[in-house]
């Protein structure tokens, strides 16, 4: 058979299945409520009180680089200044449908030149706008928030802990005493150029061979890391700016993903000499680091209609009356 005749038979098998109809919904920031077909229940964009087992989401940041602050008292304060670049959540995962409660959220701006078909069906079925980065957040069903809905800085509080995750610097092909901080060989007499060699890897006979995960030269950085537990000293709401201590993950102009400093610990003692896995979740407590979980906005901050950003002070941490610098009693 030709291929003219196979073209021609595909096209009326099209024909008997009938016309396709496509349904497109317009782009749109305006925030709508997400209607659970399941029981008709819809998500609102609303505050609500956080439980002890509510999880919110987190955000997508853009790392803008490293600068340093001095606090009220003339301490240095070395900060990383994260950019949430224009978040919104552009699809809402729940139990019923999925399997899981989650949120995509995406951020920044992209044409649609640069966006491949898949997904743009996946912006235009959404009907939110074009987005340059997006990340999927695990929440609680109590912390869902409707499709289109703004994530702005104000979502964090300075003073609270967040974890930072990113992919870190590629070095390249590196040695052991950079990879992993050997000591190299002796500097001395008797050792002639293997100074900076990693020394041996295997043994004799038996076994023969190298273990697998043996610490060795090889490619360094280009991997995503964690920094837990990194202070937010200062927000700017104006810009959209979150300057926390310390350093974190990737280079400047790389994306990172911030959420709230947290994990599941058992309740009560009597559970210490069982495993994790098996305490149910009523058993468990969400601990929040060396912070008031009421303090926090729950699901996200809402910005109030009348509300004029261009008037908005940056908000700094409270570090308390002590003077670090005096001695004390």
């Amino acid at each position: 058979m030709s291929a003219a005749s196979r073209g021609l038979i595909s096209r009326f098998r099209l024909l008997s299945i009938g016309p396709r109809t496509y349904s497109f919904r317009s782009f749109s920031a305006e925030v709508v409520a997400l209607e659970d077909e399941s029981d008709g229940a819809a998500v609102e964009q609303r505050s609500r009180e956080m439980k002890r087992f509510s999880k919110r989401t987190g955000v997508i940041a853009v790392k803008c680089g490293m600068s340093a602050l001095w606090d009220k008292w003339g301490a240095r304060i070395p900060i990383t200044v994260l950019w949430v670049d224009d978040n919104i959540v552009s699809q809402v995962k729940t139990m019923e449908k999925e399997g899981i409660t989650a949120l995509q959220i995406g951020a920044g701006q992209k044409k649609e030149k640069h966006l491949t078909k898949p997904e743009m069906g996946h912006f235009r079925s959404q009907g939110v706008p074009l987005k340059r980065k997006l990340r999927e957040f695990p929440v609680t069903e109590d912390a869902l928030l409707p499709v289109g809905a703004s994530i702005t800085v104000r979502h964090f509080v300075p003073g609270q802990y967040v974890d930072v995750t990113g992919i870190t610097r590629g070095k390249g092909f590196q040695g052991g005493m950079k990879r992993w901080g050997f000591k190299g060989m002796p500097a001395s007499h008797g050792v002639s150029l293997t100074h900076r060699h990693i020394g041996s890897t295997g043994q004799r006979d038996t076994p023969g061979k190298v273990f697998k995960g043996k610490k060795m030269p090889g490619r360094m950085g280009g991997k995503q890391s964690t920094v837990k537990n990194v202070w937010v000293y200062k927000i700017d709401p104006q810009r959209n700016l979150m300057y926390v201590k310390g350093q974190v993950p990737g280079a400047e102009g790389n994306f990172v993903f911030v959420k709230d400093a947290a994990y599941m610990v058992p309740s009560r003692d009597k559970y210490k000499n069982k495993k994790y896995e098996d305490i149910s979740l009523e058993k468990k407590l969400m601990v929040y680091k060396k912070f008031d979980i009421s303090l926090l906005p729950f699901p996200t901050h809402f910005a109030s209609p009348v509300e004029d950003l261009s008037q908005l002070e940056p908000l700094v941490a409270d570090i308390g009356d002590a003077d670090p610098f005096m001695p004390a009693d």
